[in-house]
């Protein structure tokens, strides 16, 4: 098959201590089993849902190229089933960084529309590792016992986010529509918005109950409370920065408020994460400003 260029874009190689512009080579994958058939892998990059079974692998997200061959050694020992489906939750490099890898051996891959769209910007003179399945505002898929559920939501994270529920593991994946223990990274440049991010965490919320099992784009497994505490911190950031655009405050004002964020974290605390506090107040003037 005729080779694809994805770039592997390192801005998205999220900082956080435990991954930070890491030599490849010293990644080491780690797997957590959240149900009988449900797996988390985590490794450089966002969170890799896993949902095994006799219908073959299905696989939420892919990392970076670099990676796939230790992810394929981590799948091996959770299942002697291929790689059937690989489902994109966004196309940032750190989620879709695999994806030729993995198309080469047979993997089917779906993502939104505009996923394929942007992915197909970056390629080269082949369609090896773009989503040949694409979709608008939902697609289901019967596989492992389960009724797997992809849904498109608007403008949150990006343009072509997709929450993934697996309903009867009771187990959602959000992508990066949620950041667990931390502050968001919406990219606005991608057709991210504060707004949708909100709509998004209000939309997972409402398909889960209170035993459901979250895999975070990125961050430990989460709760119902961890994501309901996440959607009210997003909305209270978003109250007290449109108070502040309705006195008249300019970005740089905004941005160097802590006070607007301090009750979740503090900037000192922030420092550490892939978006700290001036960048998170940045985003959400820049988001809601009229």
């Amino acid at each position: 098959m005729r080779k694809l260029t994805v770039s592997i874009v390192f801005a998205f190689a999220y900082s956080f201590s435990s991954f930070a512009f890491q030599n490849m080579e010293q990644v080491e994958i780690k797997t957590q089993q959240i149900t009988q058939e449900v797996y988390l892998l985590r490794g450089a990059g966002g969170n890799i849902g896993i949902l095994t079974g006799s219908d073959g692998v299905f696989m939420i997200d892919d990392q970076f190229a670099a990676l796939s061959d230790k992810l394929i050694a981590a799948i091996a020992k959770i299942s002697k089933q291929p790689v059937r489906f690989l489902v994109n939750t966004h196309h940032h490099g750190d989620h879709t960084g695999g994806n030729e890898i993995f198309d080469n051996q047979g993997a089917l891959i779906l993502a939104h529309q505009n996923v394929r769209d942007r992915l197909k910007e970056k390629a080269t003179d082949s369609t090896a590792g773009i989503p040949v399945i694409t979709f608008n505002d939902q697609l289901n898929l019967h596989i492992n016992s389960n009724d797997v559920m992809v849904l498109h939501v608007h403008n949150a994270h990006t343009d072509g986010d997709a929450l993934v529920y697996l309903p009867q593991s009771n187990v959602l994946h959000t992508g990066d529509t949620f950041f667990n223990g931390m502050f968001p990274y919406i990219d606005l440049s991608s057709g991210g918005s504060v707004d949708g991010d909100i709509e998004a965490a209000e939309k997972g919320l409402s398909i889960i109950n209170e035993n459901t099992q979250i895999i975070p784009g990125h961050g430990n497994l989460a709760t119902y409370k961890d994501y309901s505490n996440y959607l009210a911190m997003l909305k209270s950031i978003r109250e007290s920065v449109l108070q502040k655009i309705d006195q008249g405050a300019t970005e740089e004002e905004v941005a160097l408020n802590e006070s607007l964020t301090s009750q979740f974290y503090t900037d000192k605390e922030a420092s550490e994460f892939f978006i700290d506090g001036e960048k998170i107040r940045r985003t959400f003037h820049k988001s809601l400003i009229k």
